[in-house]
C-alpha cells in the first residue's frame, strides 16, 4: 500500500516595495497617493504613534478588549468560586458569629482574581496576536531600516506581484516625497 504524503511547498513570499520618508506629512502623502493608486496591503513603521494612520490604512480597532474582558470575567467567577467551594461548601467554619457565606469579605479576593487574569490575558494575547517574539525579520535587513525606531517613517508596498518590477509603487512613492525607495525584495 502506498501512502500520498500532501506536498508541503511553502507559498512565496509577497515581496514589497519599501519608501522612507523624512515626515509626517510626506508619510501620510505617500499613503494616499498610494491609495489612489490602487494599491491596498501597506505597512507602516513609524517611531512613534500616528492617530491618523489608522483611518487612512483601513485598520478597525483592536479585539485585545473582548480578550481582556472574557479573561476578568472568568478570573472573577474562579476567584469567588474558589473562595465560596473553600468557605461555604468544604470547610464551613463559625468564627465570632459571622455568617459563612459573608459576601464583603469575598470582595477584594474576587478583584483580585479579576485583575489577575485580565492582565495575564493582555500580556498573553498581545504576545500571540502579533506572534512576539520575534527575534529578526529579513526587512531587518534592508540598508537604513533602523531609523524606523529613531526619526524616519517607512511604507512597505506589500503584494507586489513576481511580474511587477515595483517600478510604478517606486514612482508613486518618489513623488510624494520619499528620500529613498527600495526595489521589491523578498522582505
Amino acid at each position: 500500500m502506498t501512502l500520498i504524503q500532501p506536498s508541503r511547498k511553502r507559498k512565496p513570499r509577497a515581496r514589497r516595495v519599501l519608501g522612507e520618508f523624512p515626515s509626517v506629512e510626506s508619510l501620510l502623502a505617500g499613503i494616499d497617493a498610494l491609495k489612489n493608486g490602487g494599491y491596498d496591503t501597506l505597512e507602516t513603521f513609524t517611531p512613534f504613534d500616528i492617530p491618523e494612520l489608522d483611518a487612512r490604512l483601513g485598520l478597525r480597532r483592536s479585539r485585545i478588549g473582548w480578550l481582556v474582558f472574557t479573561c476578568g470575567l472568568i478570573g472573577m467567577v474562579l476567584a469567588f468560586g474558589i473562595q465560596w467551594w473553600a468557605n461555604v461548601h468544604n470547610y464551613p467554619l463559625n468564627s465570632g458569629g459571622r455568617p459563612v457565606f459573608a459576601i464583603p469579605s469575598f470582595i477584594f479576593p474576587t478583584f483580585e482574581g479579576l485583575v489577575l487574569a485580565a492582565s495575564f490575558g493582555a500580556f498573553f494575547g498581545v504576545l500571540a496576536w502579533l506572534r512576539l517574539p520575534r527575534l529578526w525579520a529579513p526587512i531587518d535587513e534592508v540598508e537604513g531600516f533602523t531609523s524606523a525606531s529613531i526619526d524616519r517613517f517607512w511604507i512597505a508596498v506589500g503584494a507586489v506581484d513576481a511580474d511587477d518590477s515595483g517600478e510604478r509603487a517606486q514612482q508613486i512613492l518618489r513623488d510624494s516625497g520619499a528620500i529613498q525607495t527600495i526595489a521589491p525584495a523578498d522582505v
